[in-house]
Order: structure tokens, then C-alpha cells, then sequence
């Protein structure tokens, strides 16, 4: 008999595209479509379609690695776990519970997200964890908990988008990010709505806007005042709204009318003429929308910027109405959950604080240990980075690459040599595994049953399509496996589903609720949005749109947050003048540690580039082609010049996803924003110059 397929979802970005996986009889597996899911409705990219690429043993970890005279050498699975947990146990005896790290993954399943939280704060006892989803998603949550009491990337659907009359599309390149999603917004045009893209750079999603503003990188905060501004100066305000659903008003308004349109022209470079019809564009329709990405959110102002452009949102009257208001298309595949359920460095499963008494009770008793014994908040991520080896002597990592992800990475690759001792649970053989003392390979997407919260805050069911090569063992049997040799002999079940339906009782009553959400749900419902406190299907189906009768604060009101324009954190200078931007390739995906081993990828994207202006690469004499330094106050970087209208004279672009010497994040800037403690990666000061091809290699 044929073998069946199997649902399940991509591994990749948040928009976690339907699929059907069929093993072949070559021992492959096989990537069909999965025309009934509304998210993508079959359609995938072409990392989707290659992601069995990587369940290959040619390119996988297949065997423990210890480290032995400097070498990695395969290892058994006890020997590597004794060594791991070993390394642990000495780490909290000689040095205190906050000596050990743990550092997540934006890409880890809810079960495992909050496993791994539980095991830092019950088993290690320590504070010091956080994910690489801080890189990501952060100055967004940061702004939506203060003006609406929640954060969930979108407060919609995605199939809300081609029904609004507007939409805002704030530093993101979704037609190569998330290509896929790219339907909704054609969609949108075809209906009689018109796109806005605001980037530096004309990418593949501003080729498609009705309007395409070209801010100064790191200057979208003043953007969104000086449109605030005018809908003030002109009159759009929606009132009765203002009064009736916010609070905070007169202050946000007394904010943003000292950034008049000249005065952020200067600042943006976007000329008034365009600021003006921004504003009509967004505001005659009956419905608009203001979505971030990763442009706003990963500067040292990010909360304030998102905030900024809430505060249009509210000043207008389109947040909780239907098909308007504002919302965050989150990047990593569960870096919504991932936030949820305890790997960040503050925060409890169910989105609950880790400093509120009553959730640490309601946790703890769902853990079976005192409230007393939880630590603290620790370190946000790049400052856990930067404690590696001086305050934090041991870091177990897990699906994470910071050296290639981190910003000042040459400075993070130095942190992490440094430490007493580093285990990794990995797929691939990553920079950062390659710098460990144990590595243990672990399971991947289509081998293992759990669930992700996609962009939208839909829950859904990745299901196992296949088994795993022999000697590859999951990273909860990993976790149960370290707790049972440190002590902790129950609590850590390597059943998915058992570890769910726990996640499920700690969420419980929290702001992010999945106590009514089971697998069998899921599998029926195909995805279920949180919140949804009950089981009854009929008596609480899901809340696919949120804020529409009030918002999460007591008194069910947004909150204005009046803020004000600053400038990046290194503005350009004599030596450095000109401003770095950073971002992504349709072909590569995050750190590359999975794509990078894809033929069909690499040929697609085979590796970095600089992208600049004409007028720029004509001053430092590079042609197309030619090697090009880009040199910041924390290291260098040399790549091929990509020279393109498409950019601004005063700006260059380059994609992160690889190592050594064509290394984006070598120049990237730590500066970290007060709130969210987000890393400024979107913006940082620069020199370029020009290599001799002898030079580059």
C-alpha cells in the first residue's frame, strides 16, 4: 500500500504553511500541497518545498559529538548527557544556580519552549535565560502590551487583509521573507485597497505598493509623528473613538504636533508632498491597517516607534474595528509561542510575568515546587551573550546560531570561547555547535509531533510524518534526560502531547490561554487562535479577532503612549558616514544553518553581498561585481558590491545569514532599546571601501 501523507507545516517563518509530506520509496519524502489551509492555501516557497533537503543524513548530525584534544568526536548518548549534565552540576556547585545559562529558539515548538523554560527555573534554578526571539519580535510585543494590555502579533486573521481599504507595510519585505503571504495583499489591490510600503530600499514588496516612502533608516519613529501630525493639522481624528475607547490623548497629540512635516522631512527625506498623501490614503477608506516587521522594531527606539504608529492607529479610530488596525507579522516559525511559555527572561508560560506573585503561584503549583524557589527575571538575550564567560560559566543552547545571528557577533563568538562549558542540541552541525564541548543531535520538524502559534495566533498541530535515523533522540527526551541525572526525576515527560496538556493547565487564566485548545482540536479545527479558555468548541470556538468589544486592560481602553523622535543610536560621521540596514533573502532563511545546506538554495543565494547606490559605488570606483568592505566600529566585513537604484545614496544593505568574512552582524550594533532590549540591527554607522580582488579572499 502507498504510504498516506501526512498534514502537517513548514519549518520555517511564522506564516507555518500547510504541507503534506510523503515518505518515497527512495527513502525521501515527498512535499505536496495543502490546498485547504487558509494561510497559504497550498502555495509555498522555495525553502518550503526543499525543507526535506535537510532530513538527509549527508547533511544532518546523526551521532553525539564530545569534544576530545580540541576535536569533536562521535560520542554515545550517555557519555555526551554525563558530560552535559557533569558540566551543569559543577557550573551551579562552584559558581551558584546563576552561573548556568540557557539560551532558545524562536523555531522550537510550544512543547519544548516551555519545557526548556521549566527546566532552566526548576532543575538549574537559574534566571539567566532568554531566545533568539528577542532578536525578532520584542520592541512589538513591548508596544502592544502597553497601548492594548496584549500581545499577539496579529490581532487577525491574515484573510482580513485583502478586506481593509488601506494598508500600512512598515520595513518589511515579505515578498521574499514570507512569499506566500504576498496573495493577500495582491488581493487587497484587486479589491479596490491600496499598499503602502515604507524601507530605504525599493525590495520585490514595494514594487507592488501604490506608494513607496524611502525613510532614513532608524528615522520611522518621526515618520510616524509627522503622519500623526497632519492627521491632527488636518482634521481626521476620529473623536468619538478617541473618547470612548482611549485613554492618554492629550499628551499623545502635544507629542506628535511638535514633529511638523518640514521638521521630519529633514529627518526622514520624505519629501511632504508624500507624507500628505500617506495620510489621505490611509485615512479616507472606511478600514486601513498599520503592519510592522523587523525595519521599525530592531532599533534602539523600537517600542517607541511602534508605539508611534499605534498611536495612528488609535488617533483614527481603526484598532478593534474590523479589517483595521495594527499588528506585527512576526518572523521566526514559533516566535509567538516561543514568548508565551517561558523561554524569555521574564516571563512565565501563558504570557504570565515572572514578577507577579500570584503567577508565580499559579505555575509553581502546576509544577509542584514552592513559588519561593522560581528565580527572578534574568538577562534579556544579548546581554546573557555578553555575561558568557564572566558571570555565566555554562550555556546549554538550544536551535539557536548566535554566532551569525547576534549583533557585534565577532564580540558573541569571543563570549561564547569563553566559557567554562557550552552544549548545543542541534540538527546541523552550526557555527555555534562547532564551538561546543557536547552536541547532540536532535529531531526535526517532520519527525516529531507539537505544536507552533503562527503569526496570527493560531495554534496549530505539526504533525510526525516520519521517523528519525537511529542514534537521533528529541530534545524533551534531551531535557528528561538531564533533569533525571540532576535530580529531578519527574515533571519532564517526552510525550508532546503529556507536555501540552500541562502547558495547558500552566496558561490557564493567563493572557495568552490555551487551556481550551487539545490536540484533538487542533487536528479537527485545523488550528485554533488563542485565547480559548474552554474545551467546548461551542461555547468558545477561538478568538480569531481580538480588541473588537474592548481591549485587555482592566478597563477595557487603549492607552496612547506619547513618544518622541531620537536619533539611532550611531548616527554617521566623518569616519563612518554612512547608515548600514540589515535583512533577509527570499532563498536563505535566519543564521542559513538549515538553508545554507540546500543545493537549490545556494544557487539561488550563494552567499552575501553589499547592496549600494550608483553615486556611491562610482565615489569609491567599485563596479557590479567587485569586492567591497564595509567597515563599522566593531569589525569589517568584505562582500561582492550589488550597486542598485533601489537603495539610498546613504545607505547600504546587507543579508545576514552567513559566516566568516562577508558576516553582517560582525558590524551590526549592540545598542539595545530601554524596553524591549532589542539590539539596534536595523541601523548602525559605516565606511565603504574598495577591495582589490587579491584583497578579498
Amino acid at each position: 500500500m502507498p504510504n498516506s501523507p501526512t498534514p502537517t507545516h513548514c519549518p520555517y517563518c511564522a506564516l507555518q504553511c500547510g504541507m503534506n509530506l510523503t515518505p518515497a520509496p527512495d527513502g525521501t519524502v515527498e512535499v505536496g500541497e495543502r490546498a485547504d489551509f487558509p494561510v497559504n492555501r497550498g502555495a509555498l516557497c522555495g525553502k518550503g518545498r526543499t525543507a526535506p533537503a535537510v532530513l538527509s543524513s549527508t547533511v544532518r548530525l546523526t551521532s553525539p559529538l564530545v569534544r576530545s584534544g580540541g576535536t569533536l568526536v562521535p560520542a554515545t548518548w550517555d557519555e555526551a548527557l554525563d558530560r552535559i549534565a557533569g558540566g551543569l552540576a559543577r557550573t551551579r556547585s562552584e559558581h551558584g544556580p546563576d552561573a548556568c545559562g540557557v539560551f532558545g529558539g524562536g523555531g522550537l515548538t510550544n512543547e519544548k519552549a516551555y519545557t526548556l523554560g521549566k527546566f532552566a527555573r526548576v532543575v538549574l534554578g537559574t534566571s539567566q535565560i532568554d531566545y533568539n526571539g528577542r532578536f525578532c519580535m520584542s520592541s512589538a510585543a513591548a508596544g502592544g502590551m502597553k497601548a492594548f494590555g496584549l500581545d499577539r502579533g496579529l490581532p487577525f486573521p491574515l484573510e482580513d487583509i485583502p478586506k481593509s481599504g488601506c494598508v500600512i507595510l512598515v520595513g518589511s519585505n515579505l515578498a521574499e521573507t514570507m512569499p506566500p503571504a504576498l496573495r493577500f495583499f495582491t488581493e487587497l489591490k484587486e479589491n479596490g485597497g491600496t499598499l503602502i510600503v515604507i524601507d530605504p530600499r525599493r525590495t520585490r514588496t514595494a514594487e507592488q505598493a501604490d506608494l513607496h516612502l524611502m525613510p532614513r533608516p532608524g528615522t520611522d519613529l518621526a515618520l510616524a509623528l509627522g503622519l500623526l501630525h497632519l492627521v491632527v493639522a488636518e482634521g481626521r481624528v476620529d473623536e468619538e473613538y478617541v473618547r470612548e475607547r482611549t485613554v492618554g490623548w492629550e499628551d499623545a497629540r502635544a507629542a506628535a504636533m511638535a514633529h511638523w512635516p518640514e521638521y521630519v522631512e529633514r529627518i526622514t527625506g520624505v519629501p511632504v508632498p508624500r507624507l500628505r498623501e500617506t495620510v489621505r490614503m490611509f485615512c479616507e477608506p472606511e478600514s486601513a491597517m498599520v503592519l510592522t516587521a523587523r525595519g521599525p522594531e530592531q532599533q534602539s527606539k523600537g517600542t517607541d516607534t511602534v508605539s508611534a504608529w499605534i498611536n495612528l492607529c488609535l488617533a483614527t479610530g481603526r484598532a478593534g474595528r474590523p479589517y483595521s488596525g495594527y499588528g506585527c507579522l512576526t518572523g521566526q516559525g514559533n516566535g509567538q509561542g516561543g514568548r508565551e511559555h517561558g523561554q524569555k527572561a521574564d516571563q512565565l508560560p501563558g504570557y504570565r510575568k515572572l514578577d507577579d506573585p500570584a503567577a508565580r503561584a499559579h505555575v509553581a503549583e502546576v509544577w509542584g515546587v514552592d513559588p519561593d524557589s522560581l528565580p527572578g527575571p534574568g538577562r534579556s538575550a544579548y546581554e546573557l551573550l555578553d555575561a558568557l564567560g564572566t558571570d555565566i560559566k555554562s550555556l546549554l543552547l538550544m536551535g539557536s546560531n548566535p554566532v551569525v545571528s547576534a549583533p557585534r557577533a565577532a564580540h558573541v563568538e569571543e563570549r561564547i570561547k569563553s566559557l567554562d562549558f557550552l552544549a548545543v542540541c542541534d540538527v546541523v552541525l552550526s557555527e555555534t555547535a562547532a564551538l561546543a564541548d557536547v552536541v547532540l543531535p536532535v529531531t526535526q520538524w517532520a519527525e516529531e509531533t507539537g505544536t507552533t502559534t503562527n503569526l496570527e495566533g493560531r495554534v496549530l498541530l505539526r504533525r510526525k510524518a516520519i521517523s528519525p535515523p537511529d542514534g537521533i533522540r528529541s530534545d524533551l527526551e534531551v531535557l528528561h534526560e538531564l533533569a533525571d541525572r540532576l535530580g529531578v526525576e519527574k515533571g519532564f515527560p517526552t510525550d508532546p502531547e503529556e507536555v501540552f496538556e500541562e502547558l495547558r493547565r500552566a496558561s490557564a487564566g493567563g493572557p495568552a490561554d490555551y487551556s481550551g485548545i487539545t490536540y484533538r482540536r487542533l487536528a479537527e479545527e485545523d488550528g485554533v487562535f488563542w485565547p480559548c479558555p474552554t474545551e467546548d468548541t461551542a461555547a468558545h470556538p477561538g478568538t480569531p479577532r481580538l480588541f473588537l468589544d474592548r481591549f485587555a486592560h482592566p478597563d477595557g481602553r487603549a492607552r496612547f503612549v506619547p513618544v518622541t523622535h531620537r536619533p539611532v543610536a550611531e548616527e554617521p560621521d566623518a569616519e563612518y558616514p554612512v547608515l548600514l540596514t540589515t535583512g533577509r533573502v527570499v532563498a536563505q532563511y535566519q543564521s542559513g544553518a538549515q538553508t545554507r545546506r540546500v543545493d537549490e538554495l545556494n544557487a539561488a543565494a550563494p552567499g552575501p553581498f553589499v547592496e549600494l547606490h550608483p553615486r556611491l559605488a562610482e565615489r569609491l570606483g567599485a563596479a557590479d561585481g567587485d569586492p567591497v568592505a564595509v567597515v563599522s566600529r566593531r569589525g569589517r566585513a568584505v562582500a561582492p558590491a550589488r550597486i542598485t537604484l533601489g537603495i539610498r545614496p546613504d545607505t547600504v544593505f546587507m543579508p545576514f545569514h552567513w559566516y566568516g568574512e562577508g558576516r553582517a552582524n560582525t558590524l551590526t550594533n549592540p545598542a539595545l532599546d530601554p524596553t524591549s532590549r532589542m539590539p539596534e540591527f536595523k541601523a548602525c554607522a559605516v565606511r565603504v571601501e574598495a577591495v582589490g580582488r587579491q584583497d578579498a579572499g
